[in-house]
């Protein structure tokens, strides 16, 4: 049997996918930062080699605004499926360096599992789907179905440039529905395929007092300070349990069907066990809704960083000129960006103090994603799980969010499998971030058994 014989070729080069997986990892592609565009280009250069080396034809870098894409496709399968493989080959930034056990893009093997930044989010995903096209190819001579690799660079810093791409509706982007490799598990012991992802607005507010820094021996008292206004406003966008005061924020906000919501409850999380999964005292969030209610359909609000005023060891006692604030909303079934941004600026304005001037800036938004959970290659790739881990997944939603799945239900009108291997605990967007070596390779036999299944 093909898939067979594929599944067997990876597991003989289990080894050469690791050390592969590793030379990705080594590449310090941050697409945030400016500073690390050359790496880029090199992460996408390098994935372009390997697909050409893995049999994939028509292989491109596509440049443009921002970070490359790369492009790649075999369309021999006549008469079968053609499916748009979707992952991105950017990481995050690696700060605070000083929480990492090992240098970050260095990567290490312990415990059964690689650490690295990028190692689960998206690269060793990535490359689940890259080695078992190598495989089919190495095996067989041929994929099951025709494959389209569409892998971006910019997925943590906002997607333009594969945005742009799928709005001009480029003909390599025909397809019959789109797999997208860039999600988790529930947890170890039970494999999930995702079928809702939030949206997020990702803003920066800026606040202005004084025209220069001050001395705060000398102004303190009289003097405005810009890091105390912002507090203050902050403060008042939510409540100390996470219920936000914008007004309109919830109007357009809808719940899951009661039936979705007690399957949910069957999976066992309470709120000592996400207490204790997190290293928290105790989780917060709206009193109404269960834990994976208020991280899988209820909208945040939340403040990644404050820059401004003196940061660094000991003291200097400064009143800042100006501060910002960082802040994200992640958005959920029906609130679009669009709308919620408008909101938000306007509760902003009013809710700032008098003593400071605002500027407020949208960084990126995009909207959430609902994708149907009963569609053939849904149950194909169940099917594939089922096989590999033994058990059948449960369908479950995700806190987090990928862009481009909603461009492509609504550019391309095109059906999303979301299929990833990733384990709560990989510490995505975090120091330590990690991938267990079992879950790459099972993920690439998953692949493999998936590509099959949908003949």
């Amino acid at each position: 049997m093909p898939a067979e014989t594929a599944r067997r070729y990876a597991s003989q080069h289990a080894r050469d996918f690791e050390e592969s997986l590793f030379e990705l990892l080594r590449i310090p592609s941050i697409s945030t930062l400016a500073e690390h565009a050359a790496d880029c280009e090199h992460a996408a250069q390098w994935l372009a080699s390997k697909l050409r080396e893995s049999g994939i034809e028509n292989v491109a870098v596509i440049t443009g605004p921002g970070r490359p894409l790369v492009y790649g496709d075999w369309l021999h399968a006549e008469g079968q499926p053609t499916v748009l493989v979707y992952g991105h080959y950017d990481v995050q930034p690696v700060d605070p360096i000083d929480g990492w056990e090992s240098p970050p893009f260095d990567p290490v093997v312990r415990d059964g599992y690689v650490y690295a930044r990028g190692a689960v989010d998206d690269k060793g995903l990535v490359m689940t789907l890259v080695h078992a096209a190598a495989a089919c190819l190495s095996a067989n001579g041929s994929l099951p179905v025709n494959i389209r690799f569409l892998i971006e660079g910019e997925e943590e810093s906002g997607g333009e440039h594969i945005k742009q791409f799928l709005r001009a509706g480029d003909e390599r982007l025909q397809a019959d529905f789109a797999h997208v490799s860039d999600s988790a598990f529930f947890n170890r012991d039970t494999p999930s395929i995702e079928t809702g992802l939030r949206g997020i607005l990702y803003t920066e507010v800026k606040v202005t007092a004084n025209s220069h820094d001050l001395h705060s021996g000398q102004y303190g008292g009289a003097a405005p300070n810009p890091l105390n206004s912002l507090a203050h406003l902050i403060a008042r966008l939510r409540d100390a349990e996470g219920i936000i005061s914008i007004p309109g924020f919830y109007d357009d906000v809808v719940t899951p069907d009661p039936g979705i919501v007690e399957g949910w409850s069957r999976l066992g999380v309470t709120p000592d066990s996400l207490s204790e999964e997190i290293g928290a005292r105790r989780i917060i969030g709206e009193p109404a809704f269960t834990p994976l209610e208020r991280m899988w359909s209820r909208p945040t609000l939340d403040v990644h960083g404050i820059p401004g005023g003196f940061t660094d060891l000991g003291a200097k006692t400064v009143i800042p000129a100006s501060a910002a604030a960082k802040i994200s909303m992640r958005l959920v079934p029906n609130q679009r960006a669009e709308r919620i941004f408008e909101l938000f600026e306007r509760a902003v304005r009013e809710l700032a103090p008098s003593d400071v001037t605002v500027e407020v800036e949208q960084i990126h938004g995009d909207d959430p994603v609902l994708v149907p959970g009963d569609t053939a290659p849904v149950r194909a790739a169940s099917e594939a799980v089922h096989e590999v881990w033994g058990k059948a997944p449960v369908l479950t939603r995700s806190g987090g969010s990928i862009p481009v799945v909603g461009l492509i239900q609504e550019r391309l009108g095109l059906d999303t499998v979301l299929l990833g291997y990733g384990l709560p605990g990989d510490n995505l967007h975090a120091p330590n971030e990690r991938f267990l070596l079992d879950q790459f390779h099972k993920g690439i036999q998953a692949n493999i058994e998936f590509w099959h299944r949908l003949t």
